[in-house]
């Protein structure tokens, strides 16, 4: 089966499950680790997200532990070469911790269609948040399902610069 009608039958299906609210309490807990034995497995060629959605594998440094923090996100590659990623935690109703790790630290590593690429990160807030918002709604229309189950916080948004 092309790729293109893979996606096809597989969207639909990611987008519906990713949006049930019974997913919020077990997607962050077989999703993340999937993935990450998957990426490592295949020597960083393979993300669950990346069948149906452009993806990456951000690395923070954990800011209690100065660990490094390796997480698997959807992302919008932009054409200047930075990518934006959302703090959703699956709707749940607290920031994910890769995303405080990120204010604490902006220095990262995105892992990108097997480059690694040293990044800089930004909070993006006001207009520079609205006016990229309705683009991550299109390549994932259940951000708008988690902002309505998050309703007590705002969702983090950032844009990840090449450094």
């Amino acid at each position: 089966m092309p790729v293109r009608a893979l996606q096809g039958v597989l969207t639909p299906v990611a987008r519906r499950l990713a949006s049930a609210p019974w997913f919020a309490r077990i997607g962050p807990k077989v999703v993340p680790p999937l993935d990450r034995v998957l990426h490592r497995l295949s020597g960083g060629r393979v993300l669950l997200p990346a069948i149906v959605l452009p993806s990456i594998v951000l690395t923070t440094t954990g800011r209690k532990t100065g660990l490094a923090r390796e997480t698997p996100l959807i992302c919008l590659p932009e054409e200047d070469g930075s990518f934006v990623v959302v703090g959703s935690n699956f709707g749940r109703d607290h920031h994910p911790a890769w995303t405080a790790n990120l204010l604490a630290d902006p220095k990262a590593e995105v892992r990108y269609q097997g480059r690694r690429i040293p990044v800089t990160a930004q909070a993006l807030e006001g207009a520079d948040r609205a006016e990229v918002w309705p683009r991550l709604v299109r390549i994932w229309s259940v951000y708008d399902t988690y902002v309505a189950r998050a309703d007590q916080r705002e969702l983090r948004v950032f844009r990840l610069s090449p450094s």
